[in-house]
């Protein structure tokens, strides 16, 4: 917690439930960064997601090359609990009482568990939230700009690890068919990549059948032999055991926090698997809305800055190979490196 320059734990007005919003560095600009609605055994793992998912934001800003800074919000559900509309209503109320009181430190957008109506809820208490719909002059859903995000970054990886950006016969396994997982899938079938899915949900059969997909078990995707894993789902899936069953030439994927601890990207890069830190893959949505809401650029050149991920991942990994550095090392670099050129004192490190 002692990296991050903010941290409010509440227990909200209405709901009752603990609401956390962490603030990790406005070195850049004000911060940003979205809203986990979630399910925890206790109140503290929300922290935790807090404080990882924010410095994790700051670090996606930054090799984005954009003014702002990383922040997270997280509401810790308890296991078990079913938010009916009133109670759900509550909630974001809490959370929009919190951001304002922030005074512009902080603004918030969706993430797993919430929307862009849930962006609207929060958007009549404060100005200070991005990704409303469209109909009330938000940039709308994130999904679609994630998922082309991804793409931009899978062609970067395509073409320095077989020459070309084309993904057209390339095997490739998404794991995770939620919003952002689904559009990417949609997207790579349409290249005429070769897909392997799945998802805990079992209805997703249908989704992946529609794309012509095969189907394994979600605990058979990792090991799929393909050429490129795409973790699509929620984090943490990368762990030391399972890197060792990988039989992929790379791993690029929009879930955050792949890796379960920070050594999992040194076994990567040991075992010869290319690794795009999922701060860089998974950057589109959010770079899209905040350059659209918060930056106010127009819609083209919101998605100028989102293709440019093909460019930022491109020039990490000719800097990887350079400097004899993994990718995780070079991304790390370059964060520090803009942070220390922002704020000469130091106040946060990625």
């Amino acid at each position: 917690m002692l990296d991050h320059e903010q941290v409010v734990v509440r227990s909200g007005r209405r709901s009752r439930l603990p609401v956390i919003v962490a603030v990790h560095s406005t070195a850049l600009g004000p911060a940003a960064g979205g809203l986990r609605l979630w399910h925890y055994p206790d109140w503290r793992d929300g922290l935790t997601d807090a404080l990882r998912l924010s410095a994790a934001m700051t670090a996606k800003f930054a090799v984005a090359g954009l003014p702002s800074g990383g922040g997270k919000a997280v509401v810790a559900l308890p296991e078990g609990m079913v938010l009916d509309p009133d109670r759900r209503r509550d909630v974001l109320e809490d959370v929009a009482d919190t951001v304002e009181s922030l005074g512009g430190t902080y603004a918030t957008g969706p993430d797993v568990g919430t929307g862009p109506d849930d962006m609207a809820v929060i958007g009549t208490t404060t100005r200070h939230v991005f990704s409303r719909p469209a109909r009330l002059g938000g940039s709308g859903d994130s999904s679609p700009h994630t998922a082309r995000g991804t793409l931009a970054a899978l062609r970067a990886v395509s073409r320095r690890l077989y020459g070309t950006a084309s993904l057209d016969g390339r095997r490739l396994a998404v794991a995770g068919l939620g919003r952002v997982g689904t559009e990417l899938a949609r997207l790579l079938a349409a290249e005429g990549a070769a897909l392997t899915v799945t998802d805990v949900d079992q209805d997703k059969r249908k989704t992946g059948h529609e794309l012509g997909a095969d189907w394994v078990a979600p605990d058979e995707i990792l090991a799929a032999p393909v050429d490129i894993v795409v973790p699509a789902a929620l984090g943490s899936c990368l762990t030391r055991q399972s890197v060792t069953r990988l039989r992929c030439d790379a791993v690029v994927g929009p879930a955050n926090n792949q890796l379960a601890t920070p050594d999992v990207a040194d076994l990567l890069h040991r075992r010869g698997v290319l690794w795009v830190p999922d701060y860089v893959a998974s950057a589109g949505g959010v770079v899209h809305a905040v350059s659209v809401e918060v930056h106010r650029l127009s819609a083209e050149e919101a998605r100028a800055r989102v293709d440019a991920i093909e460019h930022t991942v491109t020039d990490l990994l000719t800097t990887a190979d350079a400097q004899d550095l993994s990718p995780a090392q070079a991304a790390t670099a370059l964060v520090r490196q803009r942070l220390a050129a922002a704020d000469p004192a130091g106040r946060s490190a990625a």
